[in-house]
C-alpha cells in the first residue's frame, strides 16, 4: 500500500474517533509556550475546523493535487503574516503523530512513517514561505 493510502485510511479512523481534534491541540498547545500564546485568542472550534481540512490538503497534495492552498497557508502563516516560526511546524508534526497514536487503533510504526513522509512534503512547501 502507498504511504499516501495508508494516511488515508488512517486519518478516516482517527477522524471517526471522539476528540481527535481535542487531542490534538492539548498535546499541540502543551508543546511550547510560543505555541499557547499563539492561541491565546483563537476561536478553537473554528480551528478545528480549518486543522480537518488543513490535514486533508496536505494529503492530497502528496497524492498530486497542486500546491496552491498549501502556497496560500504559507503565505498567511509567514512572517508578513501570522508569523508562524518553521520550527513550529516540527512540534505540530510530532503532536499530531502522539494524537495519531492515541486515536488510530490500527495504527503501527509503518502508519506512522507513512504520516510524517505525507504530510512532510505539503509542511516543507508551507515553511518555504516564511
Amino acid at each position: 500500500m502507498k504511504p499516501v493510502d495508508r494516511v488515508m485510511q488512517s486519518y478516516g479512523r482517527c477522524c471517526a474517533s471522539n476528540g481527535f481534534f481535542d487531542t490534538f491541540y492539548r498535546y499541540f498547545l502543551a508543546s511550547s509556550p510560543l505555541v499557547r500564546d499563539t492561541f491565546v485568542n483563537t476561536d478553537m472550534p473554528a480551528q478545528k475546523r480549518l486543522l480537518r481540512q488543513g490535514i486533508l490538503n496536505l494529503v492530497m497534495f502528496a497524492r498530486g493535487m497542486p500546491d496552491t492552498k498549501l502556497r496560500a497557508l504559507g503565505e498567511t502563516h509567514s512572517r508578513h503574516g501570522f508569523n508562524i516560526r518553521p520550527e513550529l511546524y516540527d512540534l505540530w508534526l510530532d503532536a499530531l503523530l502522539l494524537t495519531i497514536d492515541e486515536h488510530d487503533p490500527a495504527v503501527d510504526a509503518d502508519t506512522r512513517s507513512a504520516w510524517r513522509k505525507v504530510l512532510t512534503l505539503g509542511i516543507e512547501v508551507i515553511k518555504s514561505h516564511y
